[in-house]
Order: structure tokens, then C-alpha cells, then sequence
């Protein structure tokens, strides 16, 4: 079951509360002042390992990310707003990772009919060219 602070990614995955610490410090760059005195920026920590939902899939989390996520924003001029943009990209890379592999391309065999449109397009370049050269 989930709590109401728990964070429920777009392919159905859940991260616990309790797996995720913030962290804030002030942004570096430009911005005057309020860079100088406000924590603007946002550090997120997501224990992968607590992360609910189907097994396959926190495996494959897991897998590629391994057991801890940081992401970490300063671009916005808010805390909030580089919160929300640390959320965002957490739950971009864990849906990401979640996802399966695509299945392996099995090569196929051109058409009969294509090798034979290919082939009476060479004959008729070969025999243009062909009639292009000056006869000796």
C-alpha cells in the first residue's frame, strides 16, 4: 500500500517516502544576491532498493542504476522549483531503466521481387553509360 507522500512514477513504479532524502546548499553561477543568501539548490537521494513494484522491473533498476540515485539541480531560482525539476529527472531515469530491452532484430531476406527491381535498375545505368562512350 502506498502512503500520500510516496512518489508513483508514470510506468506504475513507487518509491517509498522513507528512500528519499533531500539535501540544499546555495546554487553557484550568477544571480546577485540571491545566490549569495538562499539554498536554492537541491540534492535528491533515492535508495533504489526500496523501490516497489513489479520484480522484473527493480531488477532492472537496480541493474543500470545501481542501488543509489542522486540528481542534483540548481538551474531554477527557487527551491521548489529545483525540487520539482530533481523529481522530474529521477523519475525519468528510473522509468527508463525500468523499461525492457527491445527484442534483437532478426535480419530478414529481401523480396524476389525487390532483388529484381535492384537488379533492372543497374542493367538499365550499366546500359546508359554504356551508350554514353565513344565508340573507338
Amino acid at each position: 500500500m502506498t502512503g500520500a507522500d510516496d512518489i508513483t512514477t508514470p510506468r506504475g513504479l513507487v518509491i517509498p517516502a522513507a528512500a528519499v532524502s533531500w539535501s540544499f546548499a546555495r546554487a553557484a553561477g550568477a544571480g546577485g544576491q540571491n545566490v549569495n543568501k538562499s539554498s536554492t539548490k537541491a540534492v535528491l537521494v533515492v535508495d533504489l532498493t526500496a523501490v516497489e513494484g513489479p520484480r522484473a522491473a527493480v531488477r532492472r533498476v537496480v541493474a543500470a542504476l545501481g542501488t543509489e540515485l542522486r540528481v542534483t539541480r540548481q538551474s531554477m531560482r527557487s527551491q521548489w522549483a529545483n525540487r520539482q525539476a530533481c523529481l522530474q529527472a529521477a523519475m525519468e531515469r528510473i522509468d527508463e531503466a525500468s523499461r525492457p530491452a527491445p527484442p534483437p532484430r532478426r535480419p530478414t531476406r529481401p523480396t524476389r521481387g525487390s532483388v529484381e527491381r535492384r537488379l533492372e535498375s543497374k542493367r538499365r545505368q550499366s546500359a546508359k553509360k554504356r551508350d554514353r562512350r565513344a565508340d573507338d
